[in-house]
Parts: structure tokens; sequence; C-alpha cells
């Protein structure tokens, strides 16, 4: 059987987009410096979408409080820095409890909220809304209503100098850590047993309970993991901003939904691509039309829908 061949059309496209801004933009420092900061937003949008992606398209889950997921990673984050004096030391202890803490949320939602409805997408929808609400309530209790500041540590601020080209250490940072959140997801997915257990279960999971495995708990992994994503994906994203409010996971999600809509559903290389994007036109658009750069990002998916319905990568062919 013939392997399917990687469809480099989309990754095209993100190369013209690029070199369409820069003769538009005109100065190649401005240039580098958007299209960094382009990247970095890019991946950080792909580390919280990634987990819905997997969810939605792999699962056949409308988990619409994936952003509780995303609030309540930023918020244990900068508690964390808080109680380790906001140093680069209690930087991976931050992230460490993001991820632990969105991971477990995301088992017990599942658990108590999801299971009840699986196959029923209405119900999955208003079940998850109210969830997402409730949840947000408490965390209003317990972190209060006022915005949190969530600082960087020092070796994280300020930016390298190339010449005229400004490159923040941060957003530097934000790329490293994107590119290998793909990497680690698109090896586990293609390359391991792991990986093909989930994607066969996916396409008949009657099949896979017969040969003696637990379709149900892989799926449940799935979803813990894609929780934890969006944990560590918040955490970076609050210090990204550096604050953090309760409404942080909410106002992500439309970006979300457009990038998972744009790159197909269920596909990790379409997300990751379909990120990237987005990333770079709100840049870009923010830079040359800052009056239109609201709706930029709503006008892409439009013109990606009418050029390929089922997204960049459908996830057959990701």
């Amino acid at each position: 059987m013939k392997e399917a061949r990687f469809d480099f059309v989309p990754v095209a496209l993100l190369a013209a987009v690029a070199l369409a801004a820069l003769a538009l933009i005109g100065t190649p420092s401005t240039w580098v410096t958007l299209t960094v900061a382009g990247l970095a937003m890019g991946l950080l949008i792909f580390i919280m979408a990634s987990g819905l992606t997997l969810v939605f398209g792999l699962m056949d889950v409308m988990n619409f409080a994936h952003g509780l997921f995303i609030a309540l990673g930023a918020y244990v984050a900068a508690s964390v820095m808080k109680a380790m004096g906001g140093t680069l030391a209690g930087l991976g202890p931050a992230m460490l409890a993001a991820i632990a803490a969105a991971g477990l949320l995301g088992l017990a939602f599942e658990r108590i909220i999801i299971k009840p409805v699986y196959g029923q997408h209405l119900k999955q929808i208003l079940i998850t809304t109210g969830g997402m609400i409730v949840a947000e309530q408490l965390i209003h209790v317990i972190w209060g209503p006022d915005l949190l500041p969530l600082q960087r540590p020092e070796a994280l601020r300020g930016a390298f100098l190339l010449g005229d080209v400004a490159l923040e250490k941060y957003r530097l940072a934000s790329v490293a850590v994107g590119l290998a959140v793909f990497a680690a997801l698109a090896l586990t997915l293609n390359r391991t047993r792991l990986g093909l257990l989930i994607r066969a279960g996916v396409e008949n999971s009657e099949m896979v309970e017969a040969l003696g495995y637990r379709v149900r708990r892989l799926f449940v992994g799935v979803f813990v993991a894609g929780s934890a994503l969006a944990g560590l994906g918040g955490a970076m994203w609050g210090m990204y901003q550096e604050a953090v409010t309760v409404a942080i996971g909410a106002q992500m999600m439309v970006l979300i939904f457009i990038v998972i809509i744009i790159g197909g559903l269920g596909s990790v290389t379409g997300c990751f691509v379909g990120a990237i994007l987005v990333g770079l036109v709100a840049n870009y658009t923010g830079y040359l039309a800052p009056k239109v750069a609201l709706g930029s990002n709503i006008l892409l998916m439009v013109i990606i829908l009418l050029w390929r319905p089922q997204g960049l990568y459908p996830v057959g062919k990701s």
C-alpha cells in the first residue's frame, strides 16, 4: 500500500503570506520582528488548541468548557510564581503545576460531566457550557475577582538585538516550547503503538475492544492530555500577557475554534499550520491595517473554508 504524500500546499500558503507581508511592510527588520511575534502567538494558540482538536476530532466530544482548563492553568501558574518570588527557578514548577491541575480537573470533568453525554452533541454543548460557568465562579471564590499579575522571570524579559531586529526572549522561548509540543504530539500519534491504538479506536472501536484493549481508557487519557496541554498553554499565555483574569479562557476560545476549523477537525498538523497562519495574519494585519485586525481571522477562516471546506488537513490526511 502506498503511503500518502504530505500535502505541502498549506505550508506554501504560509510562505506566501509571509512574503506578501514583507513586500507590503517594506522594512526587513520590522518584518522579522512581526514574524517572530506571529509565530510565538500562533504556537501558544496551538498549545491550547491541540488538546481540543484531539478531543473534538478523535473523541467526537464538543467540549465548550476547554477555556476552563486554560484559565485554571494560568491561575495556578500565577500562584506558584508568586510563591517562588517570580524567579526563573519557579518557572518549571509553575508550568508543571498548571499541567497537573488542568489534567486532574480534566479527569474529573470527563468522569462526572462528559461521560453521561457521549454521542449527544447538544447535551455536550449545554452541560460543558454550564460546567464552565460554575467553575469560573469557583475560581472567583478561590482567587478573587481582581486581575492577577503573572510576571515573567527576569531572564525572560527584554530582547536580543541583531542589528536593527529586536527579538523578545519570551517569544523565542514560546516558539521553542510550541515546536516541542507539536513534535511530541506528531511522534506519539504517528510513530507509537499508543497513537496507533488511539487512531484505530476512532475508526473501529469494537474491533480494538475485541483485541483486548480498553478504548474508553485510551480516550480518557486523550481527554486528560488535552486538558493538561490547555493548562500549559493558559500558563504561558498568561505570562505572555503578564496578567490573568477568569475570562482568559473564554477570550481564547474564539481563536481556538477558528484554528481547529481552519486546520481540519482532529488534525494535529492542521491545527499547527492553522495556528501559525492565524498568528501571522493577526500580527501583519495589526501593523498594516489596525482597523480591520479584529475581523482578519474571521475573514481568513471564510477564505480557507471556501478553498478547502474540510480544512487545510482533513484528519484522514494528517
